[in-house]
């Protein structure tokens, strides 16, 4: 397999072969080992994701990191029976949205999907993150907010 536009470092030609790809990084990067099919050269090339920005609510930028959100999320989850594999997925469901996002995601965005997902995980949880993200005031808040739970609960035992 020839990558047109790789050019060899040492006698810049266009072309060359990947040898070897493999994931690096926990996923979050390609390792290719490259030949030069005219020298002979080979040389190692690392592919990455672009940098996803967060626009937060009073309106800063930073660089997207899903281990902020797996700890939000962990959290959020302390001291409940919720399986490490449900974390998991709810964070990957996240890196995807974000990385899907051409370039910058909105932090509401991030707390929607990260508050759809422990709907389904952990209502408790869900209580948990919804206080934060909604910006409970008042014990009626959250009883606004079990209400919508149930009344979710009932439509979908009704539904089955």
């Amino acid at each position: 397999m020839y990558a047109a536009g790789m050019r060899c470092p040492l006698c810049t030609t266009d072309d060359t072969r990947v040898v070897d790809s493999r994931p690096t990084e926990e996923g979050r990067a390609i390792r290719r080992r490259r030949s030069c099919p005219r020298c002979g050269h080979r040389f190692t090339t690392f592919e990455r994701a672009s940098t996803v920005i967060v626009v937060k609510r009073d309106g800063r930028r930073q660089a997207f990191d899903a281990s902020k959100v797996r700890l939000g999320v962990e959290i959020t989850l302390a001291d409940r029976p919720v399986p490490q594999d449900s974390v998991d997925d709810l964070v990957a469901t996240v890196e995807r949205a974000a990385y899907t996002s051409r370039g910058s995601i909105h932090a509401d965005e991030i707390g929607a999907i990260v508050l759809e997902g422990l709907r389904d995980i952990d209502e408790v949880g869900y209580l948990r993150f919804a206080s934060v993200y909604k910006e409970f005031q008042r014990a009626s808040d959250f009883e606004r907010e079990v209400a919508s739970l149930d009344a979710e609960e009932s439509l979908n035992e009704r539904d089955r």
